[in-house]
């Protein structure tokens, strides 16, 4: 979008330093910089203050700062990362553009291109970069957008409750989809439900005139309808917008058969995998609601995987590559131990399907990835399940009754219980430097006490004395 710089003081509440140019887009990436972009220097591991000299001499019209200014027209901030939502916000008030706002624990991205390609073929339409989906990347998103664009497509993610309802506030969407409420989050939400919830926020912020996309198949996902204050549409198995007679090429590209409130259709996707079907269910659901025929839909939802760039003269040679095939894939190594949403994000991008699941570890914190079905290194197609098991932690153990056994026994015991942190109060002390005589120490009394239920790593202490 193009604007003036006064026009970014006025909306940010920030101090307007040297002309008033006229602005097109923003980025907060100093390698990013487009002729006339607007610099927004942000402080994380790096403050970018330090890269704005080099934003404003590779063509930056201006940039903000919170602290010094640098060379060229500045707009002076209390906080930069502020100021970057406060102009999302004045963005998004001033276009006209309809606004689709995407979230879920998985999908989000392929849905959000899947929905941008069907809606394209009613009108101009931006989307979010990749994973524009936080604080910074949706009002950038909404920045970049074309003037006279009929369609914003932004994805939406959470790290904390509350972070969907403050991009929802930014965005202003008026047609939200939710996709799932999955495993990969709990770590961070503490609760499926907690994380059900979350995703939910994007439903308070839709208008009355808006719609509702949720995914039928999922109960925690349906369990937040109440929340919308406009109509529901509903896709899936049991949803209005379904698929039928779904099949798969040697590919597994799908095939199936489109059903709707508004007629049916045959679509043939150019993605790969079963779990596709879903996300272009979602994208299909939206189309509908914005007006697309059906078979529009389908159009939108093939996309396109050969492009004509160039025109040659007529007897020209063209060279056409021939797919021998999708690349063999594998399991990827280094997995276990990391956040499930980083595990998930993974292995989406190597075009696999989790699946989550959870089970008590020894070994691997709670929250964290403990293992992957099938094991990393294990050869697999595009589109396959891989299974993706989180930790609950340690599982808790009864607590061994020790008391009148020999000292060997009692640490017999606790090792097979699983009891390795155990303190000893009550051995003879050697006199001579000689080891100390054991035999004949019998447990006198015991903390835990026994049948309590503890995690294996609890400090278990044994007063000893003589038989």
């Amino acid at each position: 979008m193009r604007f003036r710089a006064s026009e970014v003081a006025a909306a940010v509440g920030g101090e307007l330093v040297g002309d008033d140019v006229t602005l097109d887009g923003a980025t907060q990436d100093s390698r990013a910089v487009t002729p006339g972009c607007l610099f927004v220097p942000l402080v994380a591991d790096r403050d970018g203050h330090g890269f704005i000299d080099g934003a404003m001499a590779g063509g930056a019209g201006a940039h903000l700062t919170s602290g010094a200014i640098g060379a060229g027209t500045a707009i002076r901030v209390p906080d930069t990362a502020v100021a970057l939502c406060d102009l999302g916000s004045a963005a998004r008030a001033s276009t006209t553009a309809r606004v689709v706002a995407v979230t879920g624990s998985v999908g989000k991205t392929s849905v959000k291109d899947l929905t941008a390609a069907v809606i394209s073929k009613g009108g101009s339409t931006h989307a979010s970069e990749r994973s524009f989906n936080n604080e910074i990347g949706v009002p950038l998103s909404i920045l970049g957008a074309p003037e006279d664009v009929d369609f914003l497509v932004l994805e939406m993610g959470a790290r904390a409750e509350g972070d969907i309802a403050r991009l929802t506030g930014i965005a202003r969407p008026d047609v939200g989809v939710v996709t799932t409420v999955a495993m990969a989050h709990t770590s961070a939400f503490g609760s499926l439900e907690v994380v059900a919830r979350t995703k939910g926020e994007l439903l308070d912020g839709l208008p009355p005139d808006g719609c509702a996309v949720l995914n039928a198949d999922d109960d925690l996902v349906m369990g937040q309808a109440g929340r919308a204050r406009c109509p529901i549409l509903t896709f899936g198995e049991r949803g209005e917008v379904r698929a039928r007679d779904v099949s798969l090429d040697d590919l597994l590209r799908p095939a199936f058969r489109l059903e709707s409130p508004w007629g049916r259709t045959e679509v043939h996707l150019e993605v790969h995998g079963a779990h596709m079907v879903s996300n272009a269910l979602a994208a299909a659901a939206v189309g509908l609601f914005l007006g697309l025929s059906p078979e529009e839909v389908a159009a939108g939802l093939v996309v396109e995987v050969l492009t004509v760039a160039d025109t040659v003269p007529l007897g020209d040679a063209v060279d056409l590559l021939v797919s021998d095939g999708p690349l063999p894939r594998f399991v990827p190594q280094g997995l276990v131990g990391l956040m499930p949403a980083d595990v998930v994000a993974e292995l989406i991008a190597i075009r696999l399907a989790p699946t989550m699941g959870e089970e008590h570890d020894e070994w691997v914190v709670a929250g964290r990835v403990s293992r992957l079905e099938p094991v990393a290194g294990t050869r697999v197609e595009v589109g396959d399940d891989v299974r993706v098991v989180i930790s609950l932690g340690a599982p808790e153990r009864a607590i061994p009754a020790l008391e009148g056994l020999t000292l060997a026994s009692a640490e017999s015991r606790l090792e097979v219980s699983g009891f390795r942190n155990v303190v000893i109060v009550g051995l003879p002390e050697s006199t001579d430097g000689t080891s100390i005589d054991r035999t004949g120490l019998v447990v006198l009394s015991q903390d835990p006490a026994p049948a309590r239920r503890s995690l294996p790593d609890v400090e278990v202490t044994l007063v000893v004395g003589a038989g």
